[in-house]
């Protein structure tokens, strides 16, 4: 018993951290979508309507970045929309490629967010640290379009919430959140 019972323990304490999206959902919308986790260890392209459909995506990216340079951000940071030397966070990609319609909606994460990339700039500047088999494509057509918003939930760290209307090529987004995740969340 005394050996199972420190097996597991071993077990569990061998399995890795991360940071990862908890869940999704689209509160109002003029389209038919739903919220869709995607696998990104599978190879597939995102960007420039190569989904075309009414659903929210959203993917994981690299876990347990440690920044070596600071990460500019448009929402979040230090206060100086930077994310400083030496965090620890890991990426996420989500976005909204419909043809013409409109959501509000979140996404949940089990660490707190730290920063959003919301602009072309902001996405080509953090594309290396992606770490994925997804192929980014029309990279300087991402980001929200004028009108869009997303905004980190004051209440919930965790969590983010997006008002944006999609056309081509779509509204594209990358979320650091902090790194481990929070066990409390998991």
């Amino acid at each position: 018993m005394r050996a199972t019972l420190s097996l597991a323990v071993m077990v569990m304490s061998a399995v890795p951290a991360s940071a990862a999206i908890r869940d999704g959902a689209i509160l109002q919308q003029s389209g038919q979508g739903r919220f869709v986790l995607l696998d990104a260890n599978q190879p597939f392209a995102v960007g420039h309507d190569h989904f075309d459909d009414d659903n929210l995506y959203a993917f994981d990216e690299a876990q347990k970045i440690t920044l070596v340079a600071p990460l500019a951000v448009d929402i979040g940071g230090m206060g100086d929309g930077l994310l400083p030397v030496g965090a620890e966070l890991a990426s996420h990609y989500v976005f909204f490629d419909s043809v013409q319609s409109s959501q509000f909606a979140y996404v949940s994460f089990d660490a707190p967010i730290l920063g959003v990339a919301t602009q072309g700039a902001t996405l080509a500047a953090s594309d290396h640290l992606a770490g994925t088999a997804v192929r980014y494509v029309s990279a300087h057509l991402r980001g929200l379009e004028t009108g869009d918003e997303v905004w980190i939930d004051a209440e919930d760290p965790h969590r983010l919430f997006l008002l944006w209307a999609g056309s081509s090529p779509g509204d594209y987004i990358r979320v650091f959140t902090a790194w481990p995740a929070d066990p409390a969340m998991m």
